[in-house]
């Protein structure tokens, strides 16, 4: 085979990096498959890392020892996720989104791709030094979130029915109570869909009182899971007394007045721990 100009190899490399994120990348992998020296890979890597850092797209981490390498991380930087998350605000502040019992439409945004790509990559950079096995999340509008944040981090998506399905074999299932509708609803999940002593995110779409997110938690330790950390697309104002502590909200519904067709939602400002 021919020799690699740099242009292609550091397309192809580039491609690999955003593909599959967080995953280990050794020198010796990448020289093997362009017939290329380690030094020329090193360059064409540093190259990148500062293409990624300029732009504000992400970064390279290096891994040193016997079994290092370089592993993409996604990002956005500050400025553009502030950006983002303030339109994405305006846009559901939209009146015409009220639906008759104080409901908020979301459904265009939340199985929108390209919006919640970016949901998922800030979900990751927020939470990434938690290193989890799997991202969880309750059906249905949670999934699209819960499904990019997972293929951020490049791990799987647990999903919780709300009964059980014969097709995944036998389920642990619990009741709980949902603070927003005051009803008691039951959770499912499948013995076999976490591992003991998992370590798991939960993301989910929105949150008002915060019994359903309870209801997670409290499933995941049936399962004697380790909960990470908790991230939301909305959270609510009132109550301000959530049944969950120490969850990440990235927008607050501050109001919806059906009455008078007026929905109020602001970004939040977001802090690096979580």
């Amino acid at each position: 085979m021919e020799k690699w100009r740099r242009s292609e190899r550091m397309v192809l490399i580039t491609k690999m990096l955003l593909e599959n994120p967080h995953q280990l990348f050794t020198l010796g992998y990448f020289a093997e498959l362009f017939q290329s020296a380690k030094s020329s890979i090193s360059e064409d890597l540093s190259i990148i890392k500062n293409a990624f850092l300029e732009t504000g797209q992400g970064n390279m981490e290096t891994v040193s020892g016997a079994a290092g390498g370089v592993r993409y991380l996604p990002y956005n930087s500050p400025a553009v996720e502030k950006e983002f998350l303030d339109d994405l605000a305006r846009r559901l502040s939209d009146p015409r989104r009220i639906l008759p019992g104080g409901y908020l439409y979301m459904t265009d945004i939340i199985y929108n791709p390209a919006i919640v790509a970016k949901i998922g990559t800030i979900f990751a950079h927020r939470f990434v030094g938690k290193e989890p096995d799997h991202i969880v999340t309750v059906e249905t509008k949670g999934i699209p979130l819960a499904l990019m944040t997972a293929k951020a981090f490049n791990i799987s998506l647990v999903i919780i029915r709300d009964d059980s399905r014969v097709t995944e074999g036998s389920a642990v299932s619990i009741n709980y109570f949902s603070g927003s509708s005051k009803k008691i609803g039951t959770m499912s999940l499948a013995r076999r869909a976490l591992e003991p002593d998992a370590r798991v995110i939960i993301i989910d779409d929105f949150m008002k009182a915060g019994g359903t997110a309870k209801g997670m938690i409290d499933l995941m330790k049936e399962f004697k899971a380790e909960v990470l950390g908790m991230g939301v697309l909305v959270d609510t104002k009132e109550p301000e007394d959530k049944l969950v502590e120490n969850y990440l909200g990235l927008l607050e519904l501050k109001e919806l007045d059906e009455k008078n067709e007026k929905v109020t939602i602001h970004s939040k400002n977001l802090t690096e721990d979580v």
